[in-house]
């Protein structure tokens, strides 16, 4: 995994890393691997993010084809009120 490091940014090239592990689920993965997991434990859990990522997918294509309402926008703050700053 490579982050770019912008104007000698290293806080800015940390946050993008933080990012990116976060979306690749490695925090969660040292999370589950810090402490042992009996295998039945692991059945369970397995099975339940299966259900949820079945039920996700559903939802999502419900959505698709009109037959759930889509999901509200998040409304946005106004500009210089935790907003970021445009990129260079």
């Amino acid at each position: 995994m490579q982050v770019l490091v912008r104007d000698n940014n290293v806080e800015q090239a940390m946050k993008a890393l933080k990012r990116k592990l976060q979306r690749e689920g490695v925090f969660r993965e040292m999370k589950l691997r810090n402490a042992y997991e009996k295998p039945s434990e692991r059945r369970v859990r397995e099975k339940a993010e299966a259900i949820r990522r079945a039920r996700k997918l559903a939802r999502k294509q419900a959505q698709k084809e009109g037959l759930l309402p889509a999901p509200k926008a998040k409304p946005r703050g106004a500009p210089g009120v935790g907003a970021r700053p445009a990129p260079r």
